[in-house]
């Protein structure tokens, strides 16, 4: 366990609103004009449309998406067209990857990574579907069937939406047509777990008290306000499905508390035998009290790990995932108290 000053900059959510568009006659009082689909665009229910009106989707049978290894992924294809579809074979294939990235801050330092880290292959299968042929005007559903099963020592990384590792499978149709006629692709995405970790998991109680004293990394010691801060968790080694839960207490603090806030990060380590790239990001941030609390009284601490974000931890050859929780305490003043420990997630 470490502790130290935080004074780095707060991560937010947001969202990038775009303008108003509209269309001829709007000035005039008139409807906005709607757009016209482009050939090979996409509709408004998602689905992968070509020049004569033929759309193209892929469903898997479960909705909530979720696969295991040994396990059988199936679900349908659908062609919706108005008129005969002319085509030169359907295929399906199934990919999952890592693509691993460097921050921009070790961009130039590690060019030898640079050049070798190109996306690792988890599991790559395709199944010819339909020959070349005619499909009948209507709607056409075409089933598949895919096993999640890998060969050898090789394992299924659960599916994780990171800054620096992403871990992504996914299924691509592909209509092949004639020179004439725009080739469609739709691409669907669907989540892998891991296997449940067999045994019983030990908790890892944590009891901490943060003091001025117990600070690092602080310039000047003696401006800071006294304070006395105590608490525990229940455990670090935390089930990813089951809430990370605790309890804090402000005992005495000589300065107005303004908030106490817990940080979720996420620590991803990437590169090669030349070098590694360690680089902490914030998931999310949840704010546990709000003004200057009562001393003496105990604060709950509760947070849920949120689904794609976070993923049991995982240590590879090329890459490295793991996480951590701040509980990050900010007084009136503006000084930033933070105490960090480790967390080592799995799926049971």
């Amino acid at each position: 366990m470490t502790t130290g000053k935080w004074a780095g900059p707060r991560g937010k959510w947001r969202q990038q609103l775009g303008g108003d568009e509209r269309g001829p006659g709007c000035c005039g009082g008139g409807a906005p004009a709607l757009p016209t689909p482009r050939p090979g665009s996409r509709d408004r229910g998602g689905h992968v449309t070509g020049a004569m009106g033929t759309a193209l989707d892929v469903r898997v049978k479960r909705a909530g998406k979720v696969y295991r290894d040994g396990e059988i992924l199936s679900g349908v294809v659908v062609i919706t067209s108005k008129d005969t579809v002319q085509h030169q074979g359907i295929s399906l294939t199934m990919e999952g990857s890592v693509n691993l990235q460097l921050s921009a801050k070790n961009v130039g330092v590690f060019e030898a990574f640079c050049n070798t880290a190109k996306p690792i292959q988890i599991i790559n299968s395709t199944i010819e579907m339909v020959k070349p042929g005619k499909l009948p005007s209507g709607k056409t559903e075409i089933p598949f069937e895919f096993p999640l099963q890998m060969k050898g020592n090789k394992v299924l990384y659960e599916t994780y939406h990171g800054v620096f590792v992403n871990i992504q499978y996914t299924l691509r149709c592909d209509m092949r047509r004639s020179l004439l006629a725009k080739d469609l692709t739709k691409t669907c995405e669907f989540i892998v777990h891991s296997l449940s970790q067999k045994g019983k998991l030990l908790p890892s109680p944590v009891d901490f008290t943060i003091t001025p004293e117990t600070l690092q990394n602080v310039k000047e010691r003696a401006s800071l306000p006294k304070f006395l801060i105590r608490g525990h968790l229940n455990s670090t080694n935390c089930v990813i499905t089951q809430p990370l839960t605790g309890e804090l207490v402000v005992e005495s603090a000589e300065a107005a508390v303004k908030s106490i806030e817990l940080q979720l990060v996420r620590v991803e380590t990437c590169g090669c035998a030349e070098g590694y790239a360690r680089d902490a990001t914030e998931i999310q941030n949840i704010q546990i009290a709000d003004g200057d609390v009562c001393r003496g009284l105990p604060i709950p601490i509760h947070m849920v790990f949120p689904r794609l974000f976070t993923c049991p931890t995982l240590e590879t050859t090329n890459f490295k995932v793991e996480f951590e929780v701040n509980i990050v305490v900010l007084l009136h003043d503006d000084h930033l108290i933070t105490e960090n420990f480790p967390l080592k997630l799995c799926r049971m």
